[in-house]
């Protein structure tokens, strides 16, 4: 039976629930922040193998924690699906998970990409890399988030708003690596250097350096393959007028973050659920995470996309990325006290 996909809004999530809230050997009900297409291969592939339907309703993920909340112990969401440690975290904050045990994805998954306590588990991988203008920048100058900073590009950076999360996990980052007045120096610099106020997505970072706006940007890499792959002749060029920089080799790796998903707390088919998510950490499904949205899969030896081969192997930062979303209030005072709108 073909999965059954329901979007939510706001006007939605005020509605009565999705789906009946009774368990059901033969279903697993999955609330996801994840908007991509090539998830429903995940959901499809996982019904092929176990005969389990999956229900999704998809929304943002502060409407999916409402929702759950509101819901209560008669929620009939089983998975909460979401992308990055800090959304995860607000999520574990408010009560939305439960506590999983589960050899097999404790033998997959890195320990990095695992909640110490099994609350949730990252199954995709996203690069915050550092792009650069081919014509103006040599990359041997770049080695690390730190240049960024440097009095050397000033008025040459393009980056995205302080509210953005995947920012947020970044200087999050920076605070467990440098302490909160390292990281509050970086993120002053890294204001003091910007071509523009912030606006925009990651894609619009990378633009603008293609446009000549500003010599160095960051993004997460999938967005910049989008560009690549496009069909639009435009974006193609865009993308061949930058080049793409993988910081912190010399260090503590490139920061990445996760898409990841835990079981929630009240999930009335808590072992479909369980099961789900084993399969998001097999070869099959992490291949789909690889191919589908240009990730990185969490799960060592697995082919990546052509493009992302390319790049051949990097180091990431293997810091348990729970610690991202611990550090995200204080990361998030930083933006505000240096004034990074």
């Amino acid at each position: 039976m073909k999965s059954a996909r329901i979007a939510v809004s706001l006007a939605a999530a005020v509605a009565g629930s999705a789906f009946a809230t009774q368990a059901l050997a033969d279903e697993v009900n999955v609330y996801s922040a994840r908007h991509y297409d090539s998830d429903d291969r995940l959901y499809q592939a996982f019904t092929d193998e176990t005969g389990i339907d999956v229900n999704v309703l998809e929304g943002d993920s502060d409407q999916l924690i409402e929702r759950i909340q509101r819901e209560g112990v008669a929620s009939p969401a089983d998975v909460m699906i979401t992308v990055d440690a800090g959304r995860l975290w607000r999520a574990e904050e408010e009560g939305i998970f439960q506590n999983v045990a589960s050899e097999v994805l404790n033998e997959r998954l890195p320990a990095s990409m695992r909640h110490p306590d099994g609350q949730w588990f990252g199954f995709s991988q996203r690069a915050r890399a550092i792009f650069y203008n081919r014509e103006d920048i040599d990359p041997s100058e770049i080695e690390s988030y730190a240049d960024l900073a440097d009095d050397r590009f000033k008025g040459e950076v393009c980056i995205r708003s302080s509210n953005n999360i995947y920012n947020q996990s970044l200087l999050a980052s920076m605070v467990a690596e440098h302490g909160e007045d390292g990281a509050e120096q970086w993120a002053q610099g890294v204001v003091d250097n910007m071509a523009r106020d912030p606006e925009g997505g990651d894609t619009d970072q990378i633009r603008g350096v293609a446009s000549g706006e500003c010599d160095l940007a960051v993004a997460n890499h999938y967005y910049y393959v989008r560009l690549l792959k496009s069909d639009d002749d435009a974006d193609r060029e865009a993308a061949r007028k930058v080049g793409i920089i993988f910081p912190n080799q010399n260090g503590r790796g490139t920061h990445v973050n996760v898409g990841g998903a835990g079981v929630v707390n009240n999930a009335p088919n808590r072992d479909n659920a369980v099961r789900f998510l084993e399969f998001l950490a097999s070869d099959k499904a992490q291949k789909i995470f690889a191919t589908g949205n240009n990730e990185f899969p969490a799960v060592k030896g697995i082919h990546k996309d052509p493009v992302l081969e390319s790049w051949g192997n990097f180091k990431k930062d293997d810091i348990n990325v729970s610690v991202l979303g611990e550090n995200n209030p204080k990361a998030v005072r930083i933006f505000d006290r240096v004034g990074w709108r």
